[in-house]
């Protein structure tokens, strides 16, 4: 394990993608590895910041998201454990703490972001052609259409086409997973005024990072797409703290599971 988490401190800060990103990519691949048993010990805090040549601070944002997304369990005295990847993540509390503009909704945010610019770089190096289309499909889609429930169902496909695409199936369920909240997420956005047409123009650049092939390319796009989905989310909430109480949430319809 040393050998392997030490390299990130040989990894150059990428200028666009904050210090925590690199550690939480370099700490997952670890995880996802098959070096790891489900249920074993992970070095301490401060043994895996040393290791990465990285300060604490970054290391405990990068458990925390790794933790809000299900793959590690933390236990307060005791020490932080893998658990399953296929164990059921993200109940449906969350989802309604998300409707409801609860605090937790910011380490989802930021567990998000993690993991969706992560997937981006692997799509760019692993997509086929086929990937490349059905994104394509579904950004053309989102630029067309004028229906909110149309334009939600291909940003959610397109968010799933790349998680196919990176052709990781650990990292793919996690991703399915977390599906309510991508719902709930692009939902509201989608639904407040004037804030679709900055919503395609990002996935527009993640997609066209895809197609080139180009890793750091996908993964600063979908760096700038997190930024400003998570602005455009926290505008919805604000203003539903300011009406001082939930807003009913807008209906949609699942998009249909690609094959695992």
């Amino acid at each position: 394990m040393a050998g392997m988490l030490s390299d990130l401190e040989r990894v150059p800060h990428r200028a666009n993608e904050p210090i925590s990103s690199e550690v939480t990519r370099r700490l997952l691949d670890y995880l996802i590895s098959g070096d790891v048993r489900p249920g074993e010990r992970l070095p301490s805090e401060r043994r895996l910041a040393e290791m990465l040549g990285v300060g604490r601070s970054h290391v405990r944002q990068a458990i925390k998201s790794l933790t809000v997304l299900g793959l590690i369990d933390a236990r307060q005295g005791d020490g932080t454990y893998l658990k399953r990847t296929d164990s059921p993540l993200l109940p449906l509390a969350i989802e309604w703490g998300l409707l409801l503009g609860a605090k937790q909704s910011q380490d989802l945010v930021e567990a998000r972001s993690e993991l969706e610019i992560l997937l981006a770089g692997l799509a760019a190096e692993r997509r086929d052609e086929a990937d490349v289309e059905d994104m394509r499909r579904q950004v053309e889609i989102m630029q067309a259409t004028a229906d909110n429930d149309e334009f939600v169902r291909a940003d959610v496909a397109f968010h799933l086409g790349i998680a196919r695409a990176a052709r990781n199936r650990s990292l793919f369920q996690v991703m399915r997973s977390i599906r309510a909240l991508l719902e709930v997420w692009i939902t509201r956005v989608a639904y407040a005024p004037g804030t679709r047409p900055a919503t395609w123009f990002e996935h527009a650049a993640v997609f066209q990072a895809i197609e080139a092939s180009d890793p750091d390319g996908a993964r600063r796009a979908m760096a700038a797409h997190m930024e400003g989905a998570a602005d455009r989310l926290n505008v919805t909430l604000a203003e539903q703290e300011r009406r001082g109480g939930a807003a009913a949430a807008p209906t949609y319809s699942r998009v249909g599971e690609p094959p695992a």
